[in-house]
């Protein structure tokens, strides 16, 4: 045992010499090294005994030892994924206090910002609503830590908002390369953030603007993107009409894409945590919320609990049950119901989709490491080559596993299931 002690702590000293890790090493809970030098002994890298978000999240640490690693991206790049899973390891270090997960989110803002406040790989001359995303892990960082370079950053991406180019009716542009166009990813790229920097950072008569332009972005979205006969909401929309995937006399693409709508959920339920109680939006989401969650509910997969990648073709060929999306409304339906945005019979949809997900699509290798299947790698429109928006399109893109897009979503929803 004396033996072992010393290995760990000649390794804890190696590990700390190199600059990656910032606690000392008679601690214990220093680094993800350690989580595999602890468990030799059962011979499992991740502890089966563990939550499912401990197990996710330590499984993703695994895979991508460095935060901006997550999305298979082989340089550091500002990526809108990363975000997510971040937001479950602060979450995580609140409830678990181990040094682990907070030094993975400092360690992306020290590799992403640099002293000036520069942000790595972002160009704000390309208003890539995507980008705003990453601002909540900085929000995080600055609060804890107060450092200057942070506060510089956020007030960047601050600015990108002011500069976004919008609709004639003021609704954001996905980018400015994609104009006239409203996708349903952009509400969640965008409004969480705007809301918590707003909510942290913005007071009086600008903060009560930003939040009624917030609340206006989804009123958009619901005016020009809700199919009423089903209740779901198309992926995007070109007020322009100009794009050949958009319909000529409405402007929408064709088809209810499943991750385009768990973006939306999540950027209603996420927005709600920083809207001011006395806000008349709170309400108006809180509809949209219900409308939503019913819509999404009638096409759930009555056997398995999970969603289809197009969502109201679940039996046409080719179509299949996908992670990112199921983790998303599951994730959006069980905050909802913990919030009180919905009633708690609700929550049984919630529970069969997250059962769902665990029974079909998670896996659990030798070493205890926890994988999240059948991703979607990525979706778009328009773009070179060109996104058409068919059926044939979604249910031909890219199939993963452990897609941030998926494991982020599932990390925070097994956080709400396991309060």
């Amino acid at each position: 045992m004396n033996l072992i002690n010393h290995q760990l702590k000649i390794y804890a000293l190696a590990v700390m010499g190199s600059g990656i890790f910032m606690a000392c090493a008679q601690t214990r809970k220093v680094t993800h090294s350690k989580t595999n030098a602890a468990q030799s002994k059962s011979g499992k890298i991740i502890p089966s005994q563990l939550k499912w978000s401990e197990r996710m999240l330590l499984s993703e640490i695994n895979r991508f030892p460095e935060a901006w690693m997550l999305d298979y991206n082989k340089n550091p790049k500002w990526s809108y994924p990363t975000a997510i899973v971040l937001e479950g390891a602060e979450r995580l270090y609140q409830k678990t206090g181990n040094k682990e997960y907070y030094n993975y989110i400092t360690q992306f803002g020290d590799t992403m910002v640099k002293e000036d406040g520069t942000i790595v790989s972002y160009d704000l001359t390309k208003y890539n609503i995507d980008m705003l995303n990453c601002g909540n892990v900085l929000i995080y960082l600055y609060q804890q830590e107060k450092r200057e370079k942070y506060l510089k950053a956020l007030q960047t991406l601050r600015s990108q908002i002011d500069g976004q180019p919008r609709t004639s009716e003021g609704g954001f542009w996905h980018k400015k390369i994609y104009p006239n166009q409203m996708w349903l990813d952009g509400l969640y790229m965008g409004e969480p953030f705007y809301a918590n920097y707003t909510h942290e950072f913005s007071k009086g008569a600008d903060a009560e603007k930003a939040y009624d332009d917030i609340i206006n972005q989804f009123a958009l979205i619901q005016k020009h993107l809700l199919d009423k006969k089903t209740g779901l909401l198309y992926h995007a929309w070109d007020e322009s009409r100009e794009q050949a995937w958009a319909d000529k006399e409405t402007g929408l693409s064709p088809n209810f894409w499943s991750r385009a709508m768990g973006w939306y959920g999540m950027a209603m339920v996420d927005v709600l945590d920083y809207l001011p109680q006395n806000h008349p939006g709170r309400a108006q989401l809180i509809s949209y919320l219900k409308s939503y969650t019913d819509a999404v509910i009638k096409v759930q997969d009555k056997e398995t609990g999970l969603w289809y990648q197009v969502l109201d073709k679940g039996g046409e060929k080719g179509n299949y049950l996908e992670a990112t999306g199921s983790s998303m409304f599951v994730y959006t339906i069980i905050k909802s119901v913990n919030k009180g945005y919905l009633p708690k019979s609700y929550k049984a949809y919630a529970k069969k989709g997250y059962d769902g997900i665990i029974n079909n699509l998670i896996t659990v290798d030798e070493n205890g490491l926890v994988s999240l299947n059948k991703c979607c790698a990525v979706a778009g429109l328009g773009g070179t080559p060109y996104r058409s928006g068919s059926y044939e399109y979604y249910i031909n893109e890219e199939i993963r596993s452990n897609d941030p897009k998926g494991t982020g979503p599932f990390i925070l929803a097994s956080l709400e299931f396991e309060k």
